[in-house]
């Protein structure tokens, strides 16, 4: 038998919550369902026995990613209007919007400074192929924004200090 590492150990949780995913993903639109309320009760319900399991201290970043998810999950479930490339930016702009909030969880909560740089570089990149393939579609482009470098924590309160 195997033995895990730490690093495989700490992934199961996310594995878990990717898996719920793409399988209520998968059951909603072969459902046909397209109530975006059902489908985040859904994820939520997933997320939290992820959100149990996760030490205290990493409660706040799994949580922030949850909600990241939910919202790129919810998001992602385009109606099909005939136009398969408009079609593909309506889907894979959630998915970017998600990626980069992902990556700023991590830069508030993280403490590697190679995986912030890496967080720091998938906002970048991220914002950069929304705004390309809004263009490839003539999609007005999203208000200019800097790229946030380092961020505090969010409190319990949800204001947060910078």
């Amino acid at each position: 038998m195997y033995r895990s590492s730490r690093a495989l150990r700490a992934l199961s949780p996310v594995g878990f919550v990717a898996a719920g995913f793409l399988l209520a993903t998968t059951l909603f639109s072969l459902a046909g369902s397209g109530t975006s309320e059902v489908l985040s009760a859904y994820i939520g319900s997933i997320c939290a026995t992820v959100l149990q399991r996760a030490p205290s201290m990493e409660a706040p970043f799994i949580s922030e990613n949850v909600d990241a998810m939910k919202k790129m999950m919810v998001d992602m479930g385009v109606k099909p209007t005939g136009d398969v490339d408009r079609d593909f930016v309506a889907m894979m702009v959630p998915h970017h919007e998600g990626a980069i909030a992902m990556a700023i969880a991590v830069l508030r909560y993280g403490h590697n400074e190679q995986i912030k740089r890496l967080a720091q570089e998938i906002i970048v990149t991220q914002q950069q192929e929304i705004s390309a393939m809004r263009l490839a579609v003539d999609e007005p482009l999203p208000a200019s924004a800097p790229s946030p470098t380092v961020l505090a924590p969010t409190p319990p309160n949800g204001v947060a200090v910078q």
